[in-house]
């Protein structure tokens, strides 16, 4: 019988291991694969930064509605300070989004935005008291770069 190639290759004392087209395959796979998942990963991280800045601005919006009710105004009364009235040294700060008035609250109207700082820099998202929304995105990000009438959460969703 007639030894195999693996057992000709340890009676003669040949080293083991890989060669360089194996290693070299290997290297492109993972490379392939990181190129495909890296974009996604990404996008995936960024999509949860921005719920952070759509669910603050609910509750910042429902905030505003409770004060709005024990004092008829959206503005401050009294001793009464309206959520928008802080320092900006005191906003509230959700995730990588800053939560602040868009300009001041009047008796009957606001407007309260989220504003993005770092990975999410350049997306800004409104809501005011009608509940009517708006988003921008940076022109550069591959999103819905302005919309007046929702907010664009997702890359590729339109207006």
């Amino acid at each position: 019988m007639r030894p195999s190639f693996v057992q000709r290759r340890h009676a003669r004392g040949g080293k083991r291991g890989f060669t360089l087209i194996e290693v070299m395959i290997t290297v492109a796979i993972v490379a392939i694969l990181a190129a495909v998942a890296l974009p996604s990963y990404r996008e995936y991280i960024l999509r949860g930064q921005i719920v952070d800045a759509t669910s603050g601005l609910a509750a910042m919006r429902a905030d505003m509605e409770r004060h709005f009710q024990d004092n008829r105004t959206y503005a401050t009364a009294g001793a009464f300070t309206t959520p928008c009235a802080v320092t900006p040294a005191s906003r509230r700060q959700i995730g990588s989004f800053t939560l602040s008035c868009d300009g001041d609250p009047t008796a009957t109207a606001f407007t309260i935005q989220a504003v993005g700082s770092g990975t999410t820099s350049g997306f800004t998202y409104k809501v005011n008291q009608s509940n009517q929304r708006s988003s921008a995105a940076p022109t550069s990000s591959g999103w819905t770069s302005t919309c007046s009438s929702a907010w664009i959460t997702k890359k590729g969703q339109t207006c």
